[in-house]
This record gives C-alpha cells, structure tokens and sequence, in this order.
C-alpha cells in the first residue's frame, strides 16, 4: 500500500490496538482476520475502547468503503509493492481487523489532557493506515487530523471530506495550481477523483476530466471544463498538453503521458508502481517536468482537513455518494467497491443519522 493511503499512520490508532478497554464494554465492529475476497469481512463484537490522557472517542456514524480498503483486504497492490504491503499489513494475517480510513462522528468522552473537544462535538477524522472506521467506537489523538465536521452536511455526506478529499488535496498541493492552470484529472469519477475536480476548479483552474460516458454527467457537475470518455478515447493520442497531470487510477505512467505535459508541467501519479515511484526522481531531474508519486513522509494535520471543511460549509465542495450500506451489509458493500465501478465514495453507515440531517 503507497503512502497516500497510509495517511498518518504513527499519530492515529485504529480500534483493536488499544492499550486500554472500558471494562466489559463492547462494540460491533467489521472484522478480517485473513486476507482474501469480501467473504473474510464479518461482524463481531470486540472491546470498546478507552481514550487515552490524549485521546478522544468518538461514536462513529459513518465511514467510507475506499479502494485502499480493497487493497488492504485483498492485498491486491501495484507491481513491485507487495513485500513492502505485507511488511504493512502483515504477512500471513491482518496485523490491524478492522478497515475503514475515516471517520465522522460524534465525541463520546475525552482523556483528561484533551482541551480541544468535549462531550457531544461533531467531528471527522482521517484514521490512515492504522484503519479502525468500520467499527461503532474508535479513539484518535487530539493533535491529529480530527476537526469539526460542516455544519451544512450530515455525517455520511461529511465523511466524504476524508479520504478522498485529503488525498487529491495533498497531490494538488505538489504542482503549482491557479488561475487558468490546465489540469487533467485520468479517474475523474472515483473518490480521490471527483475531489480532485471540484478543489482544481477551487483553484482556478481549466479542468478535463476523464472518466466512462456515463459518469459524464458526474463530473461535468463538479465542474468539469471538458470530459473524455476513456472508453472512446485516449487522451493522450489527441495533441493536447496540460499543465498538470494527475493519475488517480494508476494507468497514467510518465511514459505513457510525457508528451502530454507542458514544459514544467507535473504528473501527480496518486496510484504508481515500485518502479514509478523509484524512477519519478530522476524522471523529474531529466525531463524538467515533476514527476511525484507516493511519498513516505506524506502527513496530514487537521487544518488539512478544516481547510475542507470550509470549502464545503461555503457550497464550493459537494459530497459524492454512490451508495450507502449499514453495518450489517459490510460484505456487500466490498463486494461492490471489489467491482471497480463506485462513483464518488461508498458510505458505511454505522449509527443513525442525528436530527438535522
């Protein structure tokens, strides 16, 4: 798994690795204890959580089912990358039960050296590579890329900030993105794609978007300047350059795309082999075009995350929903984001919505 889904995998701590449990109390949680199809996925009650003297915990309403879950579940990776997955994830077993990279929710009970929530706050947070989502209880450090959800969305609608949203926010960031930039965005309709669109043209920029004809639609309505249909046409056999390139469905190799960018142009690979993200530095230093794919080191804080937030509390982030799944129906909703085919982001809904939404 590359780093972009690793999110901030040493500050937030997924449910099943906690070093103290309420005593006797439990949860229902999505478990896997093996990799392989969406079969392994079952419901099981494990310990509720403690927050730690940092931590709060948090009632979980919602979550999201991500590629990166699949990726988890299965281990099915890019080439190259499936020591350094296993090394991850674990080798003959899960080394964490329970998927699920975000979450948004309500604040339970706080440790006794949290300041900056209390009791009955509504909030998302990215859970990264530690997972933990797919549970009704999960604690997080206070510091860590936890904030308010929007007061304008309810919890399903503001879990899609998370995952998503972060991600095409952090490869953004890497090119030099403003008013007038041409940006290509190759898996437009995904998760990480249809937040890539809608924060490109945030930014001022002419976006194309490609995605199947029938997602057209879709993404014309995040904003889209012009959409190609990969199912009719290459994009990279029409003679047209872009500023920025950025890669969400891992078919878009400097290679393939090269001639496609302006001179100082950048390709943002969000999915990339070991070889592309061995090669991206020296393709960078050859070509004078950045070439950036998965980084280590990638982190996100929560002003990352409000900075969405406030996109959406001022109606210039729309959440993406392909389908919404309660707890119980786990497997089938893997089953369905196993297809290849979600549009925008799929929804676990783990408790019931609140009165507003």
């Amino acid at each position: 798994m590359n780093a972009t889904q690793a999110g901030s995998a040493h500050e937030l701590r997924g449910a099943g690795e906690r070093g103290r449990n309420q005593a006797g109390a439990t949860m229902k949680a999505a478990t896997y204890r093996r990799f392989g199809g969406p079969e392994v996925v079952r419901i099981e009650e494990l310990p509720k959580p403690s927050p730690r003297p940092d931590e709060v915990l948090i009632r979980v309403h919602a979550s999201t089912l991500s590629a990166a879950d699949h990726r988890a579940r299965s281990r099915t990776v890019p080439s190259g990358l499936q020591v350094l997955t296993a090394l991850a994830l674990g080798v003959f077993r899960p080394r964490r039960q329970v998927l699920g990279m975000d979450v948004a929710g309500v604040v339970e009970a706080t440790g006794s050296d949290v300041t900056r929530f209390r009791a009955g706050d509504e909030v998302v947070a990215m859970l990264g590579a530690t997972f933990g989502g797919h549970a009704e209880y999960v604690t997080v450090q206070q510091d860590g890329p936890v904030t308010a959800k929007p007061r304008t969305m309810g919890f399903a609608e503001a879990v899609t900030l998370v995952f998503g949203g972060l991600t095409a926010q952090a490869f953004l960031a890497r090119a030099d993105i403003g008013p007038g930039t041409t940006v290509l965005i190759n898996g437009a309709s995904g998760a990480v794609g249809t937040a890539a669109v809608q924060l490109a043209k945030n930014l001022g920029a002419h976006v194309t978007a490609v995605c199947s004809g029938g997602n057209r639609g879709l993404v014309a309505s995040l904003g889209a300047d012009h959409v190609i249909d990969y199912t009719a046409e290459d994009f990279t056999a029409r003679g047209q350059t872009y500023d920025v390139i950025m890669d969400c469905v891992g078919n878009a190799p400097f290679t393939r795309v090269a001639a496609c960018l302006n001179p100082g142009g950048a390709l943002l690979l969000v999915i990339a082999d070991l070889k592309g993200i061995l090669q991206a530095p020296r393709k960078t230093r050859r070509s004078g075009k950045l070439v950036t794919a998965g980084d280590p080191r990638l982190h996100y804080t929560a002003e990352d995350l409000a900075s969405l937030v406030r996109l959406a509390e001022d109606g210039r982030y729309q959440a993406v929903i392909d389908r919404t799944y309660p707890l119980a129906e786990i497997v089938q909703a893997h089953r369905f984001v196993d297809t290849g085919r979600k549009r925008g982001n799929v929804i676990v809904q783990i408790a019931g919505e609140s009165p507003k939404d």
